[in-house]
Protein backbone atom coordinates (compact mmCIF):
# COMPACT_ATOMS: atom_id res chain seq x y z
CA UNK A 1 0.00 0.00 0.00
CA UNK A 2 1.39 3.37 -0.98
CA UNK A 3 0.65 6.50 0.92
CA UNK A 4 0.71 10.03 -0.30
CA UNK A 5 2.06 12.75 1.87
CA UNK A 6 0.70 16.27 1.92
CA UNK A 7 2.51 18.31 -0.67
CA UNK A 8 3.30 15.37 -2.95
CA UNK A 9 2.55 15.69 -6.66
CA UNK A 10 -0.21 13.06 -6.55
CA UNK A 11 -2.01 14.80 -3.69
CA UNK A 12 -1.89 18.21 -5.33
CA UNK A 13 -3.14 16.77 -8.64
CA UNK A 14 -6.01 15.10 -6.82
CA UNK A 15 -6.88 18.31 -4.99
CA UNK A 16 -6.74 20.22 -8.29
CA UNK A 17 -9.02 17.68 -9.97
CA UNK A 18 -11.47 17.85 -7.07
CA UNK A 19 -11.48 21.64 -7.20
CA UNK A 20 -12.14 21.65 -10.94
CA UNK A 21 -15.03 19.20 -10.55
CA UNK A 22 -16.62 21.19 -7.74
CA UNK A 23 -16.09 24.41 -9.73
CA UNK A 24 -17.81 22.86 -12.77
CA UNK A 25 -20.70 21.60 -10.64
CA UNK A 26 -21.26 25.00 -9.07
CA UNK A 27 -20.96 26.82 -12.41
CA UNK A 28 -23.39 24.36 -14.05
CA UNK A 29 -25.82 24.85 -11.15
CA UNK A 30 -25.59 28.65 -11.41
CA UNK A 31 -25.96 28.51 -15.21
CA UNK A 32 -28.98 26.24 -14.81
CA UNK A 33 -30.63 28.59 -12.32
CA UNK A 34 -29.99 31.58 -14.58
CA UNK A 35 -31.41 29.73 -17.59
CA UNK A 36 -34.48 28.73 -15.54
CA UNK A 37 -35.07 32.38 -14.63
CA UNK A 38 -34.58 33.49 -18.22
CA UNK A 39 -36.95 30.79 -19.45
CA UNK A 40 -39.62 31.82 -16.98
CA UNK A 41 -39.22 35.48 -17.98
CA UNK A 42 -39.54 34.63 -21.67
CA UNK A 43 -42.58 32.41 -21.12
CA UNK A 44 -44.33 34.94 -18.89
CA UNK A 45 -43.94 38.03 -21.08
CA UNK A 46 -42.76 38.23 -24.68
CA UNK A 47 -42.13 41.97 -24.31
CA UNK A 48 -39.34 41.51 -21.75
CA UNK A 49 -36.69 41.23 -24.47
CA UNK A 50 -36.24 43.52 -27.43
CA UNK A 51 -36.53 41.58 -30.67
CA UNK A 52 -35.29 42.34 -34.14
CA UNK A 53 -37.17 41.54 -37.31
CA UNK A 54 -34.20 41.13 -39.64
CA UNK A 55 -32.50 38.22 -37.90
CA UNK A 56 -32.24 34.88 -39.70
CA UNK A 57 -33.34 32.82 -36.66
CA UNK A 58 -36.78 34.32 -35.99
CA UNK A 59 -38.36 32.29 -33.19
CA UNK A 60 -41.16 33.17 -30.84
CA UNK A 61 -39.80 34.15 -27.41
CA UNK A 62 -42.20 31.75 -25.71
CA UNK A 63 -40.53 28.88 -27.59
CA UNK A 64 -37.13 30.22 -26.51
CA UNK A 65 -38.44 30.35 -22.96
CA UNK A 66 -39.32 26.66 -22.98
CA UNK A 67 -35.94 25.78 -24.48
CA UNK A 68 -34.05 27.76 -21.83
CA UNK A 69 -36.25 26.44 -19.04
CA UNK A 70 -35.69 22.82 -20.11
CA UNK A 71 -31.92 23.24 -20.44
CA UNK A 72 -31.78 25.06 -17.10
CA UNK A 73 -33.61 22.28 -15.27
CA UNK A 74 -31.39 19.63 -16.87
CA UNK A 75 -28.23 21.58 -15.97
CA UNK A 76 -29.40 22.00 -12.38
CA UNK A 77 -30.14 18.27 -11.99
CA UNK A 78 -26.86 17.18 -13.62
CA UNK A 79 -24.86 19.47 -11.32
CA UNK A 80 -25.81 17.23 -8.39
CA UNK A 81 -24.31 14.26 -10.24
CA UNK A 82 -21.10 16.25 -10.63
CA UNK A 83 -20.88 16.69 -6.85
CA UNK A 84 -20.74 12.87 -6.71
CA UNK A 85 -17.99 12.83 -9.41
CA UNK A 86 -20.14 10.72 -11.74
CA UNK A 87 -18.80 10.10 -15.23
CA UNK A 88 -22.32 10.21 -16.68
CA UNK A 89 -22.80 13.67 -15.19
CA UNK A 90 -19.57 14.92 -16.78
CA UNK A 91 -20.60 13.66 -20.22
CA UNK A 92 -24.14 15.01 -19.98
CA UNK A 93 -22.83 18.27 -18.47
CA UNK A 94 -20.58 18.85 -21.49
CA UNK A 95 -23.53 18.15 -23.80
CA UNK A 96 -25.84 20.51 -21.92
CA UNK A 97 -23.21 23.26 -21.83
CA UNK A 98 -22.74 22.83 -25.59
CA UNK A 99 -26.49 23.13 -26.17
CA UNK A 100 -26.58 26.22 -23.95
CA UNK A 101 -23.86 27.78 -26.12
CA UNK A 102 -25.88 27.05 -29.27
CA UNK A 103 -29.16 28.38 -27.84
CA UNK A 104 -27.55 31.54 -26.55
CA UNK A 105 -25.82 32.11 -29.87
CA UNK A 106 -29.18 31.83 -31.61
CA UNK A 107 -30.80 34.21 -29.12
CA UNK A 108 -28.12 36.90 -29.47
CA UNK A 109 -30.48 39.46 -31.07
CA UNK A 110 -32.92 39.26 -28.17
CA UNK A 111 -30.42 39.90 -25.38
CA UNK A 112 -26.85 40.13 -26.69
CA UNK A 113 -24.87 40.92 -23.54
CA UNK A 114 -26.50 38.20 -21.48
CA UNK A 115 -26.07 35.68 -24.29
CA UNK A 116 -22.35 36.42 -24.51
CA UNK A 117 -21.97 36.05 -20.73
CA UNK A 118 -23.76 32.68 -20.78
CA UNK A 119 -21.66 31.51 -23.74
CA UNK A 120 -18.50 32.34 -21.76
CA UNK A 121 -19.79 30.59 -18.61
CA UNK A 122 -20.71 27.51 -20.64
CA UNK A 123 -17.27 27.47 -22.25
CA UNK A 124 -15.67 27.51 -18.80
CA UNK A 125 -17.96 24.66 -17.72
CA UNK A 126 -16.92 22.56 -20.73
CA UNK A 127 -13.24 23.22 -20.00
CA UNK A 128 -13.65 22.31 -16.33
CA UNK A 129 -15.53 19.10 -17.08
CA UNK A 130 -12.97 18.01 -19.68
CA UNK A 131 -9.86 18.99 -17.68
CA UNK A 132 -10.07 16.18 -15.13
CA UNK A 133 -8.92 12.67 -15.92
CA UNK A 134 -11.00 9.74 -14.71
CA UNK A 135 -8.20 8.18 -12.66
CA UNK A 136 -7.72 11.45 -10.77
CA UNK A 137 -11.36 11.69 -9.77
CA UNK A 138 -12.09 12.14 -6.11
CA UNK A 139 -15.49 11.28 -4.72
CA UNK A 140 -16.09 13.77 -1.90
CA UNK A 141 -18.52 11.51 -0.06
CA UNK A 142 -16.45 8.33 -0.05
CA UNK A 143 -15.38 7.03 3.32
CA UNK A 144 -11.94 7.94 4.55
CA UNK A 145 -9.36 5.13 4.68
CA UNK A 146 -8.90 3.64 8.12
CA UNK A 147 -5.46 3.84 9.65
Amino acid sequence: MTTTHPGSARTSLREWATGVTVFAAIMLMIGGILDIMRGIAEIADDNIFASTRTYVFAFDLTAWGWIHLTLGVLAFVVSFGLFMASTWARVIGVGIAGLVIITHFLSLPYYPVWSIVMIAISGIIIWALCAMRKDDAFVPFESAPKA
